[in-house]
């Protein structure tokens, strides 16, 4: 890819946005600034306000108040320029059933305004999302999976600095996922900013510099992904007893989160909880510990927690 990257501006800026759908308030005060060259994670659960958000950034939805800018360029008084610089990945399956690919992509490239210099990075977005004995298929006739990387060639076509992934890889198979990631890191790896919406966490995690979180359409984090793990003070440890345990003391039944035969996770904090106090505990109860093994929280327990802990809407500025 030989796009030219300005490094002048920050890749996105939303101000104070606000968002209503008559008396639903969808989104409430959102600021928040994606770098440009960020890999940035937006989480959230189901109705947190992570589409509505992409919706406005897109241009494909107004803010009831506030302003997004994407490179500096207003994405209602200059939507024309933000649009030019923004690729969108869509989460729904949305394609044109009279076209083969290579004509979805060559008539998306034109929208754009981009004419037969364009054909060599059309094929070379073919070959590398495994497209190439498709490329003369009618959409329509593509399983779910082709369907989705064509999407994703059609969100690149134009060589956008700034890509948006919307639940990319919701049920899609492994082969496509690793494609995806691939292909991601690659454009990541040349500079172009890249938004990342998941519901699986363990990919924002290997994936995402910085990360930011939603619920009830408020921002409740912000911070880089050191910072959200740093967040949680707590990590599980894995035990081994010689004997399944369907009874334990009170202190420590409350701790466990998982058993299995023998088998016992219990959730502790690292500072007040150590390994040595719980080990202590067990062999108190008359239980013996054949083998142990300690796992620090991911992203995923931080994510509970934080969403579990708001029961309102409540907003942080963070890293």
């Amino acid at each position: 890819m030989h796009a030219t990257l300005s490094t002048t501006t920050s890749a996105i800026v939303v101000r104070g946005v606000h968002k209503h759908f008559g008396k639903v308030h969808a989104l409430r005060g959102i600021d928040l600034e994606v770098q440009q060259g960020e890999f940035f994670g937006l989480l959230g659960p189901n109705g947190a306000g992570k589409s509505t958000l992409i919706n406005l950034i897109a241009g494909l939805a107004r803010a009831s108040a506030g302003t997004i800018a994407i490179h500096g360029h207003d994405v209602v008084r200059n939507y024309r320029q933000a649009r030019r610089i923004l690729g969108v990945v869509p989460q729904e399956l949305v394609y044109d059933p009279f076209f083969t690919v290579r004509e979805v992509l060559t008539i998306q490239s034109g929208y754009f305004g981009l004419g037969p210099s364009n054909r060599t990075w059309i094929e070379e977005l073919i070959e590398t999302l495994n497209l190439t004995e498709k490329a003369d298929t009618n959409v329509q006739r593509l399983s779910g999976g082709m369907k989705r990387r064509v999407l994703i060639a059609q969100a690149l076509v134009h060589r956008p600095p700034v890509v948006v992934l919307d639940e990319p890889t919701a049920g899609v198979d492994v082969e496509l996922r690793q494609v995806l990631w691939c292909f991601a890191n690659r454009l990541h790896s040349e500079g172009h900013t890249l938004v990342l919406t998941t519901h699986y966490l363990g990919e924002a995690e290997t994936l995402c510099g910085r990360i930011a979180i939603l619920q009830h359409g408020g921002l409740i984090a912000l911070d880089t992904k050191e910072g959200l793990l740093a967040r949680c003070p707590y990590r599980r440890l894995v035990v081994t007893l010689s004997n399944p345990a369907p009874h334990l003391p009170a202190l420590l039944e409350e701790r466990v989160v998982a058993r299995e035969g023998a088998l016992l996770t219990l959730r502790i904090h690292r500072i007040h909880e150590p390994v040595g106090s719980i080990l202590d505990a067990l062999r108190n109860a008359g239980l013996q510990v054949m083998d142990l093994q300690t796992q620090d929280s991911g992203l995923e327990e931080v994510f509970l927690d934080l969403t579990q802990e708001r029961n309102g809407v409540a907003q942080t500025t963070g890293s």
